[in-house]
């Protein structure tokens, strides 16, 4: 055969990376977590709100490699970074150090076809409006804002980041105006993530910053939506009538918000077989 008909094709990889709060993990493995995941081909899982040791994760996940990051008080936050193979490194400062962020922030570093990729898994603050949870919440949004920069080209921040950033990521966004995980202030964060990068952003609280010029993957893959929803209250219908929040995200840097080719939220078929108040939020990135 000429070599002229022969067709050589590029061959890639795909990256599944998944992110889920799983509201304690020795509950989610008790209520359905591994055999989800055993058929899900995941490569990368990020974990928030572990509530356990690094004994429980080994139980709850064997065969994976683990990183992990404790809260100072037991029980507590939490996270954790699942792999397939292990991480080149892995770290948990942020900020100055004067800034308790145990159990809420891990980085680990991948090399995927030869790519350094850094995986945040981030679990910020609830908060609570006009109070100190509330000023604990921004301090983190400061100094995840201030990480975000030198996190390198192709880097992923995914978890509960507990912040609806629009209207379309909460149904009932108007009787949450005044209470955190929708104040304007929360929003303008990440206003500034998601602006075009070095550009001033107006922001939704009426101020202007600096654009980073990460990319919202979720919604950039589901457009102009409302939602789709990651979290539901347990109190009343939520779940079945979809009042949902999006407040579990992958912001992907420019580059590698490039190589995404697929996102999904997975909702469980019904309240009764779901294993956490979150769903998974996974998406495959090409190399």
């Amino acid at each position: 055969m000429s070599a002229a008909l022969v067709r050589l094709e590029r061959v890639s990889r795909t990256l599944r990376i998944a992110s889920v709060n799983v509201n304690g993990i020795r509950a989610a493995a008790r209520k359905g977590m591994l055999p989800w995941l055993e058929t899900a081909g995941v490569d990368v899982l990020t974990l928030q709100e572990v509530r356990g040791e690094a004994v429980h994760l080994a139980a709850a996940l064997p065969g994976w490699h683990l990183v992990n990051d404790e809260a100072l008080a037991k029980g507590r936050a939490g996270v954790a970074i699942a792999t397939r193979e292990p991480v080149a490194a892995w770290r948990i400062e942020l900020g100055d150090g004067s800034l308790d962020t145990r159990g809420r922030w891990i980085e680990a570093d991948l090399s995927v076809e030869g790519t350094p990729v850094t995986v945040v898994s981030a679990y910020v603050h609830t908060g609570e409006a006009d109070t100190d949870r509330q000023l604990a919440k921004y301090a983190f949004l400061d100094a995840m804002e201030g990480r975000m920069p030198h996190l390198g080209d192709h880097a992923l921040i995914t978890g509960d980041l507990n912040v609806g950033h629009r209207q379309l990521d909460i149904r009932n966004w108007r009787g949450n105006l005044k209470k955190a995980g929708f104040l304007p202030r929360e929003r303008a964060y990440f206003d500034r993530f998601l602006g075009e990068a070095g550009a001033v952003v107006d922001c939704v609280d009426g101020t202007a910053g600096t654009g980073l010029g990460w990319v919202d993957v979720g919604r950039r893959w589901a457009g102009e939506v409302d939602g789709p929803y990651s979290w539901w209250s347990n109190r009343g219908q939520a779940f079945d009538n979809d009042t949902g929040w999006r407040i579990d995200y992958h912001l992907a840097t420019a580059p590698l918000a490039a190589r995404v080719v697929d996102y999904r939220v997975v909702r469980a078929p019904s309240w009764d077989t779901r294993w956490s108040d979150h769903a998974p939020v996974v998406a495959d990135y090409a190399f």
